[in-house]
């Protein structure tokens, strides 16, 4: 048998019997012979208080003490379940990011791992304890605690399994694994027993919540196998493979949707060499990451340009923005922070034509305007108002047939 690590999320660990149940899971893949190591995230809803508490008495919070609140939560998730384990009769440890030697840049918030020394993990699995890691933090050279920005603990997760090199990766969610779009949004979203790497990677970088952009990145950097399972439900879940499993991949896979998004425009500036450098890098020595970029030629020799941030970003994206529109004698600024991103993804794209078009149709037809467009290989994802969010993505489901087991029969041509 081999190793295998587990990541709980918060809704996983949402309670004390939750945490019991988790317990179980956990002492179940032991009990078959797996060598087993544990990541947890904060209860549920919990992080959200911890940011409250900082808000509450900071407009601009210091970053490393930012850090060090917000990564209590998963550090008192880690320790009820080791006690959990120990009370079941299974020795357990709990660590934190820091006791788990998970090392990252020296950048309080948003960090990135830049390595991992697993003796300790390892000296504690070959004394038969089950290590319990607090998921989202790490340490940085100067010994502060870091944090991974929300949805952390999945990267801490397969970051954990690469380094560990264990057999497989297993991501517990509250759901039974990757869905052709959210089931709640969607009631005839089917769950997929597959999904290729690249779909996954798009999925999640465009807004499906099941598995954090970073934690998909590593997995197709280090060739981790994971899968994602229901912490709820007994199942397959979805199995996350390196290579296209079947001769004709499905037209579209999956629906994702960002509601978390704000659009702000520069509006007649001079169209020239440098201008979109000038705009755009203040932007990004906020630490603000910019989306999705349009810019558009008008009269006179002037431009417009727009893009999209995340929307807790907007209101410092905005005043940064202002401030560049004046030095650059811009004729305005506006913003939009009630938008939504709707986006397509399949790979069956790169062989099939006509899914843009078909995906504006629809739209079109269900009297959605559409205020941005960004293509890939594939993916097409559109910025429309968010209050046509559900309306649209229920459509685009059932116009592409994602209910169906191959979608490809489906004709994207109008």
């Amino acid at each position: 048998m081999g190793l295998i690590v587990q990541k709980y999320g918060g809704t996983s660990v949402g309670s004390l019997d939750r945490i019991r149940h988790v317990a179980e899971k956990v002492i179940e893949t032991k009990q078959q012979g797996h060598d087993v190591v544990v990541v947890v995230s904060a209860m549920s809803g919990e992080t959200n208080r911890l940011v409250g508490l900082v808000e509450s008495l900071a407009k601009d919070p210091d970053p490393r003490e930012y850090s060090v609140v917000v990564s209590t939560g998963e550090m008192v998730s880690m320790a009820l379940l080791a006690m959990c384990l120990m009370e079941s009769g299974f020795p357990a440890r709990s660590y934190t990011g820091a006791q788990a030697q998970i090392f990252t840049e020296n950048k309080c918030v948003k960090a990135r791992i830049e390595g991992i020394e697993p003796h300790a993990l390892k000296q504690a699995l070959q004394e038969g304890i089950i290590p319990v890691v607090a998921g989202f933090q790490g340490v940085d050279s100067y010994g502060n605690i870091t944090t991974l920005g929300r949805g952390g603990s999945d990267t801490t997760a397969v970051a954990l399994a690469a380094s560990l090199e264990a057999d497989e990766c297993q991501i517990y969610t509250d759901v039974d694994g990757v869905y052709t779009a959210d089931p709640r949004i969607v009631s005839e979203a089917r769950q997929l027993s597959h999904i290729t790497f690249e779909e996954m990677l798009e999925l999640a970088s465009l807004g499906a919540k099941v598995l954090q952009k970073r934690s998909v990145e590593l997995i197709g950097k280090y060739k981790v196998p994971l899968r994602v399972l229901s912490s709820f439900h007994d199942g397959p879940g979805t199995l996350i493979t390196y290579e296209e499993v079947a001769m004709e991949r499905p037209l579209v896979s999956g629906i994702a949707f960002n509601r978390t998004e704000a659009k702000l425009s520069i509006i007649g500036v001079p169209d020239q060499a440098g201008v979109a450098a000038k705009i755009l890098t203040p932007i990004g020595e906020a630490n603000i990451d910019v989306d999705m970029i349009v810019q558009n030629k008008i009269d006179d020799g002037l431009t417009d340009l727009s893009f999209t941030v995340a929307r807790e970003d907007y209101q410092k994206a905005m005043s940064i923005l202002q401030k560049v529109a004046t030095s650059l004698e811009a004729k305005g600024v506006t913003g939009d922070a009630k938008i939504a991103k709707i986006s397509l993804v399949g790979v069956g794209m790169r062989s099939h034509s006509g899914v843009a078009p078909k995906m504006f149709q629809v739209l079109g037809d269900a009297g959605i305007n559409i205020q941005l467009i960004a293509t890939s290989e594939i993916k097409i994802s559109v910025i429309v108002d968010e209050k046509y969010l559900e309306l649209a993505v229920r459509a685009l489901h059932a116009a592409f047939g994602l209910d169906k087991e191959a979608n490809e029969e489906f004709d994207p041509k109008m």
